[in-house]
């Protein structure tokens, strides 16, 4: 039998059976091939498809919107001006949380620093202190 059963595309895909099944329910998957056996069988466009719903789901995309999307990619070619402006809108919003998240990173770099400098000169002794002090200043900090 060829193709992942869902199991195997589950781990390897880092995503549950049900939500595998949900998205094919939902239409966000074409029909899964079936075995003799009556179990599902994906294919490696299966799991295209997959890691494509993945990374739109990623982007904050909701998913009615990730099924107008497919369908607009199963309409063809056509449809490339649409999904295209789809992509750049999420593109777009994607770009500002990254910036939000890059000033987060910055908050908490500077409050861990500005906390370990406290605990440091908590912890420093007098020779610490005044070893510190004998030193020229450093220019790059």
């Amino acid at each position: 039998m060829s193709g992942y059963s869902i199991d195997e595309v589950a781990e390897r895909m880092g995503i549950s059976k049900h939500a595998l099944r949900y998205y094919e329910r939902e239409g966000l998957l074409a029909p899964v091939a079936k075995g003799s056996n009556g179990h599902r069988r994906y294919s490696e466009d299966d799991l295209g498809w997959i890691r494509t719903l993945q990374l739109l789901r990623g982007t904050g995309m909701p998913i009615r919107e990730m099924r107008d999307f497919v369908a607009l990619a199963h309409a063809g070619e056509h449809t490339i001006p649409e999904r295209l402006a789809v992509l750049a809108h999420y593109r777009d919003e994607l770009l500002v949380r990254m910036a939000q998240d890059r000033e987060r990173l910055e908050f908490l770099d500077r409050k861990l620093d500005y906390y370990r400098g406290m605990l440091e000169a908590r912890d420093a002794t007098p020779e610490d202190v005044a070893r510190d002090a004998s030193r020229p200043a450093a220019s790059s900090r």
